[in-house]
């Protein structure tokens, strides 16, 4: 049997597809490569370039490769742009999942695991926030997500379709191996962001918004490690084969950094100061949101191994310092 893991090719998708080739799975990739690397995968991993939302395609994977498990990571994930062009993120994020979700319970697939996203609880009304929290996205980007969590649960009560939902806080840093990282263009990560400016490959870095009720007046987020976010997924298909029942958790590490604070570590761990900017806020941005994240390490056994954030920075770090090495010599 197969994990068919869409965005295999992206950011977190590649990671998450390097760990299962480490634990001996067998993957099959489903990239439509819009913001995705093929060097991003593993040479031995099956990548076919494609949409989601291709019903035909999906199903064939499924069935050609024998997929008893799906891992969705593909997806739109720009707040600002979600707000702007609201339909696209409808589309790829909402309409593409039922579509995947259809293509799972027709092919037999007995376990998924969906990548949503603290967004869904907008601006919480407690920090930290719970999974069983008042859901109320602020942005649409949030309410695709939301709108996929909301399939998954009547597909699991009218098909038992099997599925873990993992709400995402901010995912920064690297593969400590340097296999692959954040290789997006005009990537909008802070922590991205942050060391692109520290190596002077950007020429600032903005600040949105240094008015809202926080200790210095900006943004605070729960940053987690992208190495523990995929070892979360890992502990999730673990569950599952189990047969741990349907299941919602946070991923986070439970503690907040504010916009600044994260800028001060990068210009600590790069060793230089470069130019910071201060911008209005942008649309869709809560003010503070952090992870209660006790049912993850409870129910997954999830045990998180890089909970620093000037680990997260280093690795981070390094990853674009590599990036950059490799532009160097084309």
């Amino acid at each position: 049997m197969s994990i068919l893991v869409t965005g295999g090719a992206g950011y977190i998708g590649s990671h998450m597809v390097h760990a299962l080739v480490d634990a001996g799975e067998r993957v099959v990739v489903l990239d439509n490569l819009s913001t995705g690397f093929r060097s991003s995968v593993p040479r031995e991993v099956p990548l076919v370039e494609g949409d989601t939302g291709d019903a035909g395609l999906v199903s064939r994977l499924i069935a050609e490769h024998g997929v008893d498990a799906i891992i969705h990571f593909a997806a739109s994930i720009v707040v600002p742009e979600s707000v702007a062009e609201p339909l696209k993120y409808y589309r790829n994020n909402t309409a593409n999942s039922r579509s995947m979700i259809e293509c799972a319970v027709r092919g037999g697939v007995k376990h998924f695991i969906f990548s949503s996203t603290a967004a869904v609880y907008g601006n919480p009304t407690r920090v930290p926030v719970a999974e069983d929290d008042v859901l109320a996205p602020v942005s649409p980007y949030g309410s695709s997500k939301l709108m996929t969590e909301i399939m998954l649960r009547d597909a699991t009560a009218a098909h038992g379709l099997g599925h873990v939902v993992l709400r995402y806080f901010n995912v920064a840093g690297a593969d400590p191996l340097l296999r692959t990282g954040q290789s997006t263009k005009n990537a909008t990560h802070l922590i991205k962001v942050a060391v692109e400016t520290a190596l002077g490959q950007r020429g600032k870095i903005d600040v949105f918004g240094t008015d809202y009720a926080t200790p210095d007046g900006t943004c605070v987020r729960d940053y987690i490690h992208v190495s523990d976010l995929v070892a979360a997924h890992a502990d999730a298909l673990r569950y599952l084969r189990a047969g741990g029942a349907p299941v919602t958790v946070n991923c986070g590490y439970g503690r907040g950094f504010s916009v600044l604070q994260v800028i001060e570590t990068v210009k600590r761990v790069a060793g230089v100061d470069f130019r910071v900017d201060l911008a209005p806020r942008r649309p869709g941005d809560p003010a503070s949101i952090v992870a209660a994240c006790d049912r993850a390490r409870e129910l997954l056994g999830w045990q998180p191994r890089h909970d620093d954030l000037q680990t997260i920075v280093e690795h981070a770090l390094e990853w674009q310092k590599r990036l950059a090495t490799a532009a160097a010599g084309r």
